[in-house]
């Protein structure tokens, strides 16, 4: 399990490290995956419901329809081009792994005070958290400030993981919702700016 948490904190790097739309996107099927494993893993600590539920959109949402989504949305309005950072790529990569060594040290920290957070699933959860962010602040396109926002929601179902082990349906559902929100005023916006300049 430390293993499949481990390699989603490398995908915040990877992905600072990243200049393509696509390799953005297949990071996001990527983290969706690990995340599906870290669910199976723990499974035997859910009920069952909550077990389907996250399974489903883990595997099913996470991993295939929102990056299938995407990916149809990016070819179709040619935008396939490089990502346009703010500040180059060597340091985006500096301060994305400052920013996950700073979690995992805010997360051994608060472990000596509250008792019941798993401090490897908080800490990488926190970086995923700041590091959505983060990228949201130094790209410019508008998709991959959805991806960031996507990756922000990540972090926020691993911490949920690493506070309790069941979450909520109400709460999961609704982040859930604000993704295919976010999505689908994306794809429309990006729809009606091809319609308007070619």
């Amino acid at each position: 399990m430390y293993i499949f948490i481990i390699l989603f904190g490398l995908t915040l790097i990877y992905v600072s490290a990243a200049s393509r739309l696509e390799v953005y996107i297949r990071n996001l099927c990527f983290q969706g995956l690990l995340l599906f494993c870290v669910v199976l893993w723990e499974s035997k600590e859910m009920a069952l419901p909550d077990f389907i539920f996250l399974s489903v959109e883990t595997l099913l949402f996470k991993t295939f329809i929102i990056p299938w989504f995407l990916t149809a949305m990016v070819r179709r309005n040619n935008i396939l081009r490089e990502v346009e950072p703010s500040i180059s790529q060597f340091y985006s990569v500096v301060i994305s792994s400052g920013i996950l060594g700073f979690g995992l040290l805010l997360s051994y920290l608060l472990m000596k005070n509250f008792h019941g957070i798993q401090p490897l699933y908080f800490g990488i959860s926190i970086s995923a958290i700041i590091g959505g962010l983060f990228i949201i602040i130094t790209r410019r396109k508008i998709i991959t400030h959805v991806i960031g926002y996507i990756i922000i929601e990540n972090g926020i179902f691993l911490l949920s993981l690493s506070v309790a082990k069941e979450m909520p349906f109400i709460v999961n559902m609704g982040v859930l919702l604000d993704i295919f929100l976010e999505i689908f005023l994306l794809g429309l916006f990006v729809s009606k700016v091809k319609e308007k300049f070619e």
